[in-house]
């Protein structure tokens, strides 16, 4: 009797250590990003700072994939097999391409999407208030009419807008269509500029010079990642080039008005937490960011031939400061 209640004892304990083994396993995130630029890789910052808030530690309790698809849609469909088969806690996709490989082939893991401007017509959810299915996340949709204000604040006198985009990136053609509707609207003209990978983002941009009398970039991920040879462009032409990302007026743009893409990653962490607790992505709306921050760089200003007002400067959150 005394010997069975020791192997008992044994058991029940051997299977309590099993348990908190169990129970003390990292959780696991797999982020897949479809290209690296400072917007995008400060929305993985974002999302990884967000989660160690939240309690979740790389390296104790949270085990964290990451790969970039080097803005390859081929390259991302693998990423994406690859993480479906590792059978993660959740995946979080950065942008639109890479939210719609993940969408296509996870059917059983939670999806978190970042940085997608549509994801009603990339065909990611039903609708943004029940989104339904494995699928949600954090839209970064613009408002293309405050842009353009601001665009027209500086170069009054515009008339023809240009713009370079690749029509092969669903969050860029969704732009682009939005942008020219809300340029028709105001009696102006959209030049677009196509270019599908980054090594013909230049060439796009020469044949908007004496074409366009502005440049605004949307958040097309193949054009950000080549930001540099447009704003080259601006300034051998003293072509304004403005940018609807704030990270791209760091890199040379007049000015942007636009959202903190570190704090649209640290929106997505918390729906990743909350998953991760027990949420259902079913029952989660797709969020939007509300707060609106206007960076301005007077240097570029001058190299692309005008002074920014210092009203304009004033109203700026961030006054960037670019010797180049």
């Amino acid at each position: 009797m005394a010997k069975r209640t020791l192997r008992t004892l044994i058991g029940a304990s051997l299977l309590a250590a099993a348990s908190l083994v169990q129970a003390e396993e990292p959780r696991v995130v797999a982020i897949t990003q479809i290209v690296e630029h400072p917007a995008l890789d400060a929305v993985y910052q974002g999302v990884k700072d967000e989660l160690a808030e939240q309690g979740y530690i790389e390296g104790e309790n949270l085990t964290v994939m990451h790969e970039s698809a080097q803005g390859n849609s081929a390259i991302a469909s693998q990423i994406a097999r690859k993480f479906i088969g590792e059978s993660p806690d959740i995946i979080v996709a950065i942008a639109t391409p890479s939210a719609q490989t993940v969408a296509a082939a996870a059917r059983n893991i939670p999806v978190v999407f970042s940085a997608v401007t549509d994801p009603v017509g990339a065909k990611l959810v039903k609708s943004l208030e029940a989104p339904g299915a494995n699928i949600t996340g954090v839209s970064d949709m613009l408002p293309i009419d405050k842009h353009l204000d601001m665009v027209l604040r500086v170069v009054p006198g515009a008339k023809r807008i240009g713009t370079v985009y690749n029509p092969g990136e669903a969050n860029a053609v969704s732009l682009v269509n939005l942008l020219e509707e809300r340029l028709a609207a105001r009696g102006l003209e959209l030049v677009k500029a196509a270019a599908t990978k980054t090594s013909e983002v230049l060439g796009a941009a020469r044949s908007l010079v004496g074409e366009a009398d502005a440049i605004y970039l949307t958040t097309d991920n193949t054009v950000i990642s080549a930001a540099e040879a447009v704003i080259s462009v601006g300034e051998r032409a003293d072509i304004l080039v403005f940018a609807a990302d704030t990270a791209t007026v760091e890199r040379g743009a007049v000015a942007a008005l636009g959202f903190d893409y570190y704090s649209h990653g640290r929106q997505t962490g918390k729906m990743v937490a909350r998953i991760l607790e027990g949420a259902s992505t079913a029952d989660m709306p797709v969020e939007t960011m509300d707060t609106l921050d206007l960076f301005v760089n007077p240097a570029a200003a001058e190299r692309m031939g005008i002074t920014l007002s210092e009203e304009l400067i004033r109203e700026a959150k961030e006054v960037v400061k670019s010797d180049k």
